[in-house]
């Protein structure tokens, strides 16, 4: 098992609560809009940010997913993963807001981790606003640590 320069272990928790109608599974075209609606409610999306966009640049490749769990037929849930080469990065963590504090935000984040780890990430990182005490909270709690890094990013103009 790989460690982290601080000796913890990098291996992320395997054993998450049961989804709400039973696994993450990969997300399919009829989920499409559902997801981006979930999105919308969680106050995920940004007007900069074509999230259809963003779903179809996911699926496009074997690097990245949507993955979604359902409750009573409907998308409850989302955890966008993606591997760089060797980290692993978690997007759109979503779960309904009648649904949150159930323990589907968590699995959520465990299967997307294990997506990445059967991929072959050694490391999983996200990104949350710095506005955003509450889920800041909510990674901490399942071992997520401030990295003590600064992003940095620029927009480009496609050619």
């Amino acid at each position: 098992m790989t460690a982290a320069p601080s000796g913890e272990s990098l291996a992320p928790v395997l054993a998450a609560a049961p989804a709400a109608d039973g696994e993450f599974v990969e997300i399919t075209d009829t989920d499409v809009d559902q997801v981006v609606e979930l999105w919308r409610e969680c106050g995920l999306t940004r007007p900069w940010n074509d999230p259809h966009l963003d779903i179809a640049d996911a699926r496009a490749g074997s690097t990245s997913t949507v993955l979604v769990a359902r409750a009573d037929g409907r998308v409850a849930a989302s955890a966008m993963a993606g591997l760089d080469g060797h980290r692993g990065w978690l997007y759109y963590v979503a779960v309904a807001p009648g649904l949150q504090g159930t323990g589907l935000g968590r699995a959520a984040v465990v299967a997307a981790e294990a997506w990445l780890v059967a991929r072959g990430a050694r490391k999983i990182q996200l990104m949350v606003r710095t506005t955003n005490d509450a889920v800041i909270g909510f990674y901490e709690r399942l071992g997520y640590a401030d990295q003590e890094t600064t992003v940095l990013g620029r927009w480009v103009e496609p050619s």
